[in-house]
């Protein structure tokens, strides 16, 4: 952990220690934060750590209820088995203690990304406050922490994927994705380009490292509750997605032509892979290895475009997955054409909060991924030294010894 980072985290403590008294009120005092969507990881995680079905609603609401959560339908965590391992320790609190808890490792997660994102994309480290700003006003960053859900969890496995890559540590890479993999169908293009970067290169540590960390994840799941695979599969065959109404172009080509033609839901994805498939890439050096995927160039657009062709999810609180993409533009977007893309990304915070005070139904979030890519393409082309480009030509090279961006033919 960089210095700024352990300041941050050595004001924290000294605030809990200085405001003790006035922390243990706000934890006996139910009506400040009432819980939100963060008691279905702790009553999930209660479940799993008795041995019970962590999928079953009529198990999940009564500890929801006594979490202060009041529903007349359980908040169902539909996230696959081996997410049970990173939300397993909030079981071992009770629920006012375990909700402040999550609340501080997700803001910490925030700061820790904003610190990293602004790093590995070229921002100055003497502008490290910039990257923090970005991150913190972002509307997606304030309706992940309002709505207690586990959206920066998955950035952070973004980040650290990011972050292993520069550094060389492969299987660390791999295994980073294991949080990215909490709601894998909203980075399905980063799993994609993997495999192909390992079968093109015979690069395969990646897979490895993340297969293993998936392997164990879930076996940590299985020790508690051998059960947990089966019950995900029983609870996911009887209350699928097609329930959802979530802002994706799936759920609006299933208003067009017929709520119950579930299937539709999966056609931008079509789009997507023929998207990925005829993308002009970015590579860079790799030694006597040759030339690799140039992470740090096509992660925040895969995530983007993989958020805007997702087939369901991709919810107001999950779009914390555009800030790469989003940072990447405050950074790398050059004079005079960085002010109209900063004045687009607030116009874009602007119209979120208008969505969020006049409607309170989550599909008309819809244009917010659409918004961005076309932010993001427009910098491209404004941009004619990051825009894409095959392999041979000139390409962003990561400083080590300062942390900075430098070009190199």
């Amino acid at each position: 952990m960089n210095t700024r980072l352990v300041s941050a985290f050595a004001a924290l403590l000294l605030i809990a220690v200085v405001f003790d008294g006035h922390f243990r009120q706000l934890i006996d005092d139910p009506t400040f934060w009432p819980p939100g969507d963060f008691v279905e990881y702790w009553a999930a995680a209660k479940l799993t750590l008795a041995g019970k079905n962590p999928f079953d609603p009529d198990l999940l609401l009564p500890l929801e209820h006594s979490a202060g959560r009041q529903t007349d339908a359980a908040v169902m965590m539909w996230n696959p088995p081996w997410s049970l391992a990173i939300v397993l320790p909030l079981g071992l609190f009770p629920a006012r203690e375990a909700q402040f808890l999550w609340l501080a490792v997700n803001l910490l997660a925030l700061c820790y990304c904003a610190d990293r994102l602004w790093l590995l994309f070229g921002g100055s480290p003497k502008r490290w406050w910039v990257g923090w700003l970005v991150v913190l006003v972002a509307l997606p960053t304030a309706f992940a922490l309002q709505w207690e859900q586990i959206g920066p969890l998955l950035l952070l496995g973004a980040v650290l994927f990011l972050e292993c890559q520069r550094r060389g540590w492969q299987y660390c890479a791999g295994a980073a994705t294991v949080l990215l993999a909490v709601k894998p169908h909203l980075a399905y293009l980063v799993w994609v380009a993997i495999a192909v970067d390992a079968v093109s290169q015979g690069r395969w540590r990646v897979i490895v490292g993340g297969v293993i960390a998936g392997l164990v994840c879930t076996s940590i799941a299985l020790v508690f509750n051998p059960h947990v695979l089966h019950q995900y599969v029983d609870a996911i065959g009887n209350r699928p997605p097609a329930q959802w109404a979530t802002p994706t172009l799936g759920t609006a080509l299933r208003y067009a032509f017929g709520k119950h033609l579930f299937q539709l839901q999966f056609i931008p994805m079509v789009f997507g892979l023929i998207w990925f498939a005829r993308h002009p890439w970015s590579f860079s050096s790799s030694g006597s290895t040759g030339k690799h995927w140039d992470w740090r160039e096509e992660l925040p657009l895969l995530l983007l475009v993989s958020f805007v062709t997702a087939p369901y999810g991709a919810w107001q609180f999950d779009m914390v997955l555009l800030l790469p993409a989003t940072m990447w533009l405050v950074i790398r977007t050059e004079r005079p054409a960085r002010g109209f893309i900063v004045a687009g990304l607030i116009a874009v915070n602007l119209g979120c909060i208008l969505v969020n005070h006049f409607t309170s139904t989550s599909f008309w979030f819809l244009w917010v991924s659409p918004a961005i890519l076309g932010l993001y393409l427009l910098s491209r082309n404004f941009n004619p030294s990051v825009s894409d480009r095959p392999s041979s030509a000139v390409s962003p090279v990561f400083d080590h010894a300062n942390y900075s961006l430098r070009i190199q033919e």
